[in-house]
Parts: C-alpha cells; structure tokens; sequence
C-alpha cells in the first residue's frame, strides 16, 4: 500500500450538515487507521485550517458535506497550502454545490436535467407553476441532504416553500416534479459504480429518512435494463466531466417510465455513513469500505 504519510481527515465544519459530515468523517477515519493509514481528524471549524501545514500533514481527506466545505472554499485554502486532498477541485466543486449553475453547464452540454425557474420574493406563483405544472419542487440552490426542500402540491404553499429556502440561501429554484424511479449513480475514477434505486416511504427521500431511519428500501443491482444502464453511465459520466469532478463524486436522477432519465444534482463530497450510497454501490461491486476510501484517497492531488 501507498505511504501517504500523515493524513488529516477533515469533518464536521460549520455548515447546515455538520452531523452528517462528522458520522461520515468518523466511518472514514475508523477505516484508514485500520489500513495502517497515520490519519488524524480535523475540524475546520475548530482550528484554524492553515493548522494543517503547521502540523506537517502530507495530505487531507475531505469529508465536509455543505457549505465552507463542499463548495470550493476549502480546497481552496488547500491548494494554497500546497497540501494534496481528495475530490474535486475548487471549480467544480463551486459549480456543482451550485444547482442553477450546474444546471445551466449541462444543458448547454446537452444532459438531460429537469426544467426550472429561479424565485424570487414576491414572485408570481401561478406563473412558475404554470409554466413547471404541480407538484413542484422548490429548494434553496447551495444546500444539500434535501435541506430546506420542499415537494409543492398547491400554488397556496408554494410562498411558505419559498421562504423556508429563502432563509438558507438567496438563491432558489423552483423545479419541475419528474416522476419515476430514484437512482443514484457513484463514480470512483473513470467508473460509474453499480445504479442503487432508492424506495422511500411515501417518496420522501428527505434529510431524516436519509440518515436515520431504516424506512427506506435500497436496491443495489437497481434492476434497470442494461441498455439504459449504459446510457446512464455513458450520461453520468458526460455530467462529471463537464463540471470538472475528479476523484470521486454521485449523481442523483430520476428514470422515467419511457426509458428517459433527467440528472438532478452532482455531488463532489457524498456521504460515507451507514445509510450512504456510494459504499453500498462500491460493496456491490466488489470494494470494501476499508478499500473504497484507500482507493479515494490515492487520488489526492493539487488542482
């Protein structure tokens, strides 16, 4: 195995999943010292990250989830310090914590996204759910882990809807409701691990049902035709390049009954709890959570 030196596992931060990142944090840092890895936790939000070089760490796994931490800010102050880390870079690592954005990058790459109007306060209602039709969903843009999102039945609730995105973040986006399967597709490399499909009580894949209930159903193989399976990956793939992902990420989609299929978001930093995807797609393919995050961090690098 690779001597990767001494290895600051970064997890926790300040941002709306702090308790996410520090669960997957802890499962990361449990499964590098078991592999003989010299790796240590660190909390940004708890010491000053430029600590990282003082304290002579060669390299740093990222595992912050949100805000300050999965949207540049920190790889940014990372590649300043000169010090290696796992993931995407501070582009795509801005673009895709950025749903509009993301959005806008990947239809002028021709990858198929659901429709969407950005809000505003005061907005017209009736006009975002004409033009979209109900359900809607609305959510703030930089958010994750289903924070601040809300499935709009009713042009009356879409106000209520707005304001409880408006709270977290300027900026929200309205967008339309597809309906279908729930996949989910990791990528380590250049490959697209095996498609989970994901049954949520009620459709409800929300931040409580995601991390901590055992209500909803994982499928891994998803049981999707081959053909389309290959058009995903092929798509998925396209997606994460397109954005500049490196290293590791997740996108999230929706299939349609037809065979068509939309992407809804990339993530560059997925979790790695008990109820995370990304290990069970690796476990499914063969890769142990223990291999999963040494073949991460292999990956280190600057830029």
């Amino acid at each position: 195995m690779t001597d990767f030196g001494r290895v600051a596992v970064l997890m926790g931060g300040s941002s709306a999943e702090r308790e996410i990142s520090l669960i997957s944090g802890r499962a990361v840092l449990k499964a590098l010292c078991g592999q003989g890895v010299n790796a240590h936790a660190f909390d940004p939000s708890e010491q000053p990250i430029w600590d990282l070089k003082q304290q002579g760490y060669d390299r740093v796994f990222t595992i912050l989830h949100g805000r300050r931490g999965e949207d540049g800010v920190v790889q940014g102050a990372l590649e300043l310090l000169g010090v290696p880390y796992t993931g995407s870079g501070v582009m795509a690592s801005a673009l895709a914590m950025d749903k509009w954005r993301t959005k806008l990058v990947w239809q002028a790459a021709g990858i198929p996204t659901p429709r969407y109007c950005l809000l505003t306060p005061g907005g017209d209602w009736k006009r975002v759910a004409d033009k979209l039709g109900l359900p809607l969903i609305v959510k703030p843009v930089r958010e994750g882990s289903s924070i601040g999102l809300t499935k709009v039945n009713a042009i009356e609730e879409m106000a209520a809807a707005f304001e409880l995105a408006y709270r977290l973040d300027p900026l929200v986006i309205a967008e339309e409701f597809v309906t279908g399967q729930e996949l989910t597709a990791a990528v380590l490399g250049e490959e697209v691990l095996p498609l989970v499909r994901i049954e949520a009580p009620e459709g409800k894949y929300d931040y409580n049902n995601k991390y901590f209930t055992d209500a909803v159903q994982y499928h891994c193989p998803a049981g999707v035709d081959p053909e389309i399976t290959a058009k995903i990956n092929e798509t998925v793939l396209q997606a994460f390049r397109v954005l500049g992902c490196t290293g590791w990420g997740r996108a999230d989609l929706i299939l349609r009954a037809d065979g068509s299929f939309s992407l809804l978001e990339m993530n560059t930093l997925p979790g790695m709890t008990g109820h995370s995807l990304v290990p069970m797609a690796a476990r499914v393919a063969g890769i142990s959570f223990e291999q999963l995050v040494i073949r991460i961090l292999e990956r280190a690098q600057l830029g």
